[in-house]
């Protein structure tokens, strides 16, 4: 009897779970991934971004899974907007917990309840995959896929604050209800940055972040990033982002020590440099060696400009956040700024509903 109360409390306590995927191109995909979610999971939506192979459609045809909800895109909106509009309808129909699968199989939805459980316990507000924490998987990586992982979660590190997060691009997700709708919708990234600009949106309500590990699928899944495409795009992204952090954590919302390191060692940084260039270029046009106060003058810069600058990025590593914000936003907290997603209708096991 006790058993039975206790198994009872605990389905009671559990969170309604939603779950979000993203369609563009993935019909070969999607119908096996519905297949394999469990019983956890109390709400399924497919966003259909404007999927030139319709797998909207094929979903609305061939699944019979009652918590399956289909909303169809007029117009791709890349898959940072088909999720923002998933995390819409699943807001609106109570969802607590919000997990984010791709549409094409890498993501085993096994692991859907380990990724809810520390929102669930009250220890994170998003918890993010990581395929790079078992170094027997990392082995078995392309080192360009591995090279430029790490080269992306070393810019990611910068742009969001969140240092001790790896695998910045992986998709699979879970966030707390009230932190998803306390997001500035508007303002996140819509196409593949979308990952890497939600961190530094999470970074900016100071909300937990907890890195999960786990093993990616691979099979015949293919691609639609082109690296040399969106390459500008993710560095240019991640330089504004890193700007807007500095300006928001260190002068905006606090000054602190660490804002005087910072803009000691930006200043004596170049200075040093300056002077030091300046004196060899002296040196070299009159075949005069640089006397030791024009050394002096020019290392004693550099130096406590490096010193600063150390200081200010250990101070940084150690302000990652490490409680959970959600429980302290209230439940009307603001949506932010709805997704300019146009939207074809919303369909649940034939039933049209106006969008």
């Amino acid at each position: 009897m006790n058993i039975a109360l206790r198994s009872a409390a605990v389905a009671a306590s559990a969170p309604v779970v939603a779950v979000v995927i993203p369609c563009f191109r993935v019909r070969r995909h999607i119908l096996g991934l519905l297949a394999a979610i469990g019983p956890e999971v109390a709400q399924i939506w497919v966003v259909d971004d404007a999927c030139p192979e319709g797998s909207g459609a094929l979903v609305l045809a061939e699944c019979r899974d009652a918590r399956v909800t289909v909303v169809h895109h007029a117009a791709n909106q890349g898959v940072g907007g088909a999720v923002l509009t998933g995390y819409q309808q699943a807001l609106a129909a109570g969802a607590e917990v919000i997990v984010k699968l791709d549409g094409d199989g890498q993501m085993d939805p096994a692991l859907i309840a380990q990724f809810v459980a520390p929102i669930a316990e009250g220890r994170a507000d998003y918890v993010k995959g990581n395929r790079f924490h078992n170094i027997e998987d990392v082995r078995a990586m392309p080192a360009a896929r591995l090279l430029g992982n790490a080269a992306l979660s070393f810019l990611t590190k910068l742009s969001a604050g969140y240092w001790h997060v790896f695998d910045p691009t992986n998709g699979y997700t879970a966030i707390a209800a009230p932190v998803a709708r306390a997001l500035p919708a508007g303002k996140i990234a819509r196409r593949y940055f979308f990952e890497s600009d939600m961190l530094f949106r999470l970074g900016t309500l100071n909300a937990c972040v907890l890195d999960l590990p786990m093993q990616a699928v691979y099979a015949d899944e293919r691609s639609n990033m082109n690296l040399v495409r969106i390459l500008p795009e993710f560095i240019a992204g991640h330089l504004r982002n890193f700007g807007k952090r500095l300006f928001y954590n260190y002068f905006l919302r606090g000054f602190s020590v660490a804002s005087l390191q910072l803009l000691l060692g930006l200043a004596l940084l170049p200075v040093g440099l300056a002077v030091g260039l300046a004196g060899w270029w002296a040196s070299w046009a009159t075949g005069v060696p640089a006397t030791t106060g024009t050394v002096i003058l020019a290392a004693l810069p550099v130096l406590l400009g490096v010193q600063f600058l150390l200081s200010f990025l250990s101070f940084d590593m150690a302000a990652v956040p490490q409680r959970p914000v959600g429980p302290l936003l209230s439940p009307r907290a603001r949506a932010g700024e709805a997704p300019s997603c146009a939207l074809a209708g919303v369909q649940r096991c034939g039933l049209m509903e106006t969008a």
